[in-house]
Parts: C-alpha cells; sequence; structure tokens
C-alpha cells in the first residue's frame, strides 16, 4: 500500500492527485487546494520556508510556543511541483532558538536550489558564521530586543558582524509600530535589511496607518527589503485576501527591486486551543488561492519576474 509520501514522489498523475488532498489532522503537511492559475517564472523563489525535523533528532528550546510534526524537505516536494518552485529560503524556526542544524541539513538536502536564513545571536561565533556561509546561508533572523532602544541595539550588533559575509538581517512581522523611531538606524545599516510579513501591517487598516509611510520612504532609498509573506496575518479575509491588496500595491509601486515574496509554509503558527499540546496542528492554508492574488498585486509580468526571480537571487546569492 502507497504512503502519503510515496504517493508525493511518484510523478505528475499522483501531483495531480495531491493538489486534491487536504490538511485534516496535526500530522499532515499543508498542500495547496487550488491549482496555480498564471505563468509562474522560471527560477521562481519561496522566500519563507520552515524545514521541521523529529523532535528526537532535532530538540525544539526548553519553552517553544507551539510542537509540530516534521515537514521536511521530501515534503516540499509536491508543494514546490504544485506552486512552480524552484528556489527555496529555509528560515530559522523560533522553536529552535540559535540550534540551526535542522536548517543546515535540510540545506545539504536541497543543494544549489537552497539558501538559508539561521537564527544567531551575540554569542554566535565568527567560525560559526563562516561554516554557515559556506552551507549557504545569507543573513540570519533577528530577534530584536525591547523597545526601540533594544531594537537600534540589536541591529547595529548584527550589522556589524555581518557587513564581511555580506549577509541580510530579516527582522520579525511586528516592527510597523516601531519604525518612525528606527528609520534613521535602518537608513544606516551596512547591510540590507528585510521585514518579513509586510512589516506587521494590517489590511484592514490601510496604507495610512502609523509607519506605512515610512516604510515607503525606506524602500524608495533602496536598503530594505519588504517580503511579501504570511498573508494570512495581514488580513482575516481569507481565502482571497481582498483587502490586502492596497498594501500589496502601494509597496511594490514604491520599489518592486525590493520587493521578496514567500509562503511561510508549513505555515507553523500557533493554533488557538493546542496551547498545551504535545502537537499543534499546521494552519490549513490554501497557497495555491492564495498565490493567484499574486497578479492582481502585480499585473505586469515583468514585475512579477523581478520580484519572484531576480531580488532573491540578488539578495540570496542563487
Amino acid at each position: 500500500m502507497l504512503t502519503r509520501r510515496d504517493m508525493l514522489l511518484r510523478g505528475p498523475a499522483f501531483a495531480a492527485a495531491a493538489l486534491a488532498w487536504r490538511a485534516t489532522d496535526a500530522r499532515a503537511v499543508p498542500l495547496p487546494s487550488t491549482p496555480v492559475k498564471f505563468d509562474v517564472p522560471a527560477g521562481a523563489t519561496d522566500c519563507h520556508r520552515h524545514v521541521i525535523g523529529d523532535e528526537t533528532e532535532y530538540p525544539y528550546i526548553s519553552a517553544p510556543i507551539a510542537k509540530y510534526e516534521p515537514a521536511r524537505i521530501v515534503d516540499m516536494v509536491a508543494f514546490d511541483r504544485a506552486m512552480h518552485i524552484d528556489r527555496v529560503v529555509l528560515i530559522g524556526l523560533t522553536g529552535y532558538g540559535t540550534n540551526n542544524a535542522c536548517l543546515l541539513d535540510g540545506l545539504k538536502q536541497l543543494g544549489p536550489r537552497g539558501r538559508g536564513v539561521p537564527i544567531v545571536d551575540e554569542t554566535t561565533t565568527d567560525r560559526d558564521l563562516a561554516m554557515m556561509d559556506r552551507a549557504g546561508c545569507r543573513g540570519i533572523r533577528l530577534t530584536l530586543g525591547e523597545g526601540v532602544d533594544g531594537a537600534r541595539r540589536s541591529l547595529e550588533w548584527a550589522g556589524r558582524r555581518l557587513k564581511p559575509y555580506g549577509w541580510s538581517i530579516s527582522t520579525p512581522g511586528a516592527l510597523l509600530a516601531r519604525l518612525d523611531a528606527l528609520a534613521d538606524t535602518i537608513a544606516a545599516s551596512p547591510v540590507p535589511i528585510v521585514f518579513d510579513h509586510f512589516v506587521g501591517a494590517r489590511a484592514q487598516l490601510g496604507v495610512t496607518q502609523p509607519g506605512f509611510q515610512t516604510l515607503l520612504k525606506l524602500l524608495k532609498e533602496g536598503n530594505v527589503y519588504v517580503k511579501l509573506s504570511r498573508i494570512n496575518g495581514v488580513s482575516r479575509r481569507g481565502p482571497d485576501y481582498p483587502d490586502a491588496v492596497p498594501l500589496a500595491q502601494a509597496l511594490i509601486t514604491a520599489n518592486p527591486s525590493r520587493m521578496l515574496w514567500g509562503t511561510d509554509w508549513p505555515h507553523a503558527q500557533p493554533v488557538q486551543g493546542y496551547e498545551n499540546a504535545d502537537v499543534s496542528p499546521f494552519l490549513a492554508i490554501d497557497d495555491g488561492r492564495a498565490f493567484n492574488q499574486f497578479p492582481v498585486w502585480a499585473p505586469e509580468a515583468t514585475v512579477r519576474r523581478t520580484i519572484l526571480v531576480d531580488n532573491p537571487a540578488r539578495l540570496y546569492g542563487f
């Protein structure tokens, strides 16, 4: 009898069947239910992806927000085929803290189509940074300190440490509220700064929400990137998220050469009611349907190629 994993690896016919499959329990990684309906350019890159291993091999930090079933590189095969994704940027999972073993093993399996953004802190040695650079890492996921002063200190030490490698700094999504106060520090950063998940903007607040105009100004100046990712965190109006369109279009218009895109697969976000469970389910996001909104955000094929192919190739060195 075929297992689900066997089915995913058997080729196009099985991949087509997998498109109709939906995650129904905590052990299953989510696959898109809706086929992608636009021409995805060759070299398209998912810039926000997580790999999760078995807890016995890759232990979580002492008090993670949640634990999940494995979502391995082999589990991405059908997903990438369905989404027409050729390249992947693995982002360090918060639950692993600064232990990046799972991410680094994932990069070995991905080979040249993968890059990594591990989690590090001030105790990470230059030797470790050099090792991760050789492994294909091209940035860090930075946990910012508290308040404006804490965030400024975090950005400054990270910039100093990463400059010799030419890496970028990826910041957590909820940074928009501090952006006005941090604008000068961000503009002066010696390395590019990548804002994850729309920088924490909220669709219902529109383009006049606090910090958004500062974000547009930073984009136009060209030292930052914005990741159009985790759309379900921006808008509550899924599965098409229509109220996010003005935000996405404003960001792309400000500077398309500083836009990135990502799914946040496998959507390992805490689910209400599972706070004390051994395993939290993945969010059941239809990534195919969400991706079909991309041509609404960027109607021109040349702009879509810039965001999906050119920008990540430049930033992550594909």
